[in-house]
């Protein structure tokens, strides 16, 4: 049975499990893309993103993969893949303010198929990102969804990430505070950190001029969520990565249903690195 855009989503995303050098554990949210892809070859650069903040200081990583058959997936049987020195083999973007980063995995895609192992996934590609003529179409107030681990909460069994549904709450043609990045009104909670956030409409959609497109289906890819503002117990608000794990602190941090999102365009940056 065909699946519809939304469901092969489930399949482009990864949880991201760490364990610190003392012993920390932490998990995040990564999503598998398509660099340098050549469509007349079928070749490409297979990688994972996620932010910087989710692997900095990890020594050990895991990644959970579905395996396939047949081009198919077998949702119930999983790859658990066992990284050593995991942030080395990460490449990071070079601007210290930019939280992304990716890393490769046709290696460990070719370790597993030696194995006997057939990994399935849907990766994204440069395709999905919008330029300025598709972000001009767009309305101040978009849906969107945001897919991967929240609190590190996920269908184990099935190998699955959580759909979050939410709206742009600042515009995306505009560079919120003057960085390349848009705010989304949606809950943002530790594990969210790395998840891809898109505006899907499936079936139909309305542009900002009145056009509608019955029948169509409608998927950009419009960035990560890195970050968002939260207020403390006494009021405070500060703008702090979305963590990774959640630990004893002295003040209460309230996450106020805000996320940061840096733009999907700086993903060709990162495929500079390859």
């Amino acid at each position: 049975m065909a699946m519809s855009v939304s469901e092969q989503l489930a399949y482009s995303t990864v949880r991201i499990e760490c364990e610190a050098l003392n012993g920390q554990l932490s998990s995040g949210s990564g999503y598998f893309f398509k660099f340098k892809n050549d469509a007349q070859t079928n070749q490409n650069i297979p990688v994972v993103i996620t932010n910087k903040h989710v692997i900095d200081g990890s020594k050990k990583g895991k990644l959970i993969f579905t395996v396939g058959v047949n081009g198919k997936p077998l949702d119930t049987q999983h790859f658990e893949l066992y990284i050593d020195n995991f942030e080395t083999f990460w490449r990071k973007h070079p601007d210290s303010d930019v939280d992304l980063c990716a890393m490769p995995i046709a290696p460990f895609l070719k370790a597993a198929a030696a194995q006997g192992k057939n990994l399935f996934y849907i990766p994204l590609d440069l395709s999905l990102i919008p330029n300025d003529d598709k972000l001009s179409t767009l309305s101040g107030l978009e849906e969107i969804i945001m897919v991967g681990y929240p609190n590190g909460i996920w269908d184990s069994v099935n190998n699955k990430p959580i759909y979050r549904k939410g709206v742009t709450a600042t515009h995306p043609c505009f560079d919120y505070n003057g960085k390349q990045e848009f705010m989304i009104d949606a809950a943002c909670f530790p594990g969210s950190s790395g998840s891809p956030v898109f505006i899907l409409n499936e079936g139909g959609y309305r542009d900002k001029n009145g056009n509608t497109y019955l029948g169509a289906t409608r998927l950009l890819f419009m960035g990560t969520l890195y970050a968002g503002p939260q207020h403390t117990a006494t009021g405070e608000v500060r703008i702090v990565n979305v963590p990774t794990a959640q630990k004893p602190i002295a003040i209460s941090s309230i996450p106020n249903n805000l996320g940061l999102v840096i733009k999907s365009s700086r993903v060709y940056e990162l495929e500079a690195l390859f």
